[in-house]
């Protein structure tokens, strides 16, 4: 039998059915969390945020509108929370997503690939590691406004238009946080995995030396 829609589970949590919250969260859990911290940098901040956006779940249920899709919704509440909580540490808020990032030494990748970040096996390589360390550096160079912009449009898949409505700002706004968005991101991940493969060659280069000193002794 088929699992009930979000939307479903939404509707019957309005009619009293609390056991579906733990549901709906289970779903989420994981996307939300992940995307609250790329937004915050912070995995505190970003627990917190995810706790408030249930909260105003419980608090916000009834004005749903189950023709439309949850997920987006939730998204965009925890989009808000995540800025009150950054607002609260004292934290200053800091195109299509198919752009092309170009990588030292290697073919260029698509942005959404690049952020694609799962949680790793234990046997993942040491690339995927740095990848994600490249990532995280390269997302700390955007404001939190091209931030949310960039991962509500990346998680969500929204259109500009969907993005201006559930964020309440302009078209035009949204087009051009995109782009400067991908923009910065692109410039700052070529200067650091350019910086990353240096310092690799520079490793490799001296690693002969080390062992022929090692060999002389």
């Amino acid at each position: 039998m088929d699992e009930p829609s979000d939307e479903t589970l939404v509707s019957r949590y309005v009619k009293g059915d609390r056991t579906v919250l733990r549901t709906l969260i289970e779903r989420h859990k994981s996307d939300l969390l992940r995307f609250l911290t790329r937004l915050t940098g912070d995995r505190e901040a970003a627990e917190d945020a995810f706790q408030e956006t249930f909260l105003q779940f419980h608090l916000s249920a009834k004005r749903f509108d189950t023709s439309r899709r949850f997920k987006p919704w939730i998204f965009t509440i925890a989009a808000n929370k995540a800025r009150d909580a950054m607002r609260k540490k004292g934290r200053r808020p800091a195109l299509g997503l198919s752009a092309q990032v170009n990588r030292a030494g290697g073919s260029p990748v698509e942005f959404v690939d690049l952020m694609e970040i799962e949680v790793p096996s234990p046997d993942a390589g040491l690339e995927s590691k740095e990848q994600q360390e490249l990532v995280a550096k390269a997302m700390d160079e955007l404001s939190y406004t091209l931030r949310e912009v960039l991962l509500l449009a990346y998680f969500q898949r929204l259109s500009y238009a969907q993005i201006a409505e559930d964020l309440d700002i302009p078209l035009g706004t949204v087009k051009s946080r995109l782009h400067s968005a991908v923009a910065t991101f692109a410039k700052r991940y070529a200067e650091l995995s350019a910086q990353l493969e240096k310092d690799d060659q520079e490793d490799h280069h001296s690693e002969p030396e080390r062992i022929g000193k090692g060999t002389d002794s």
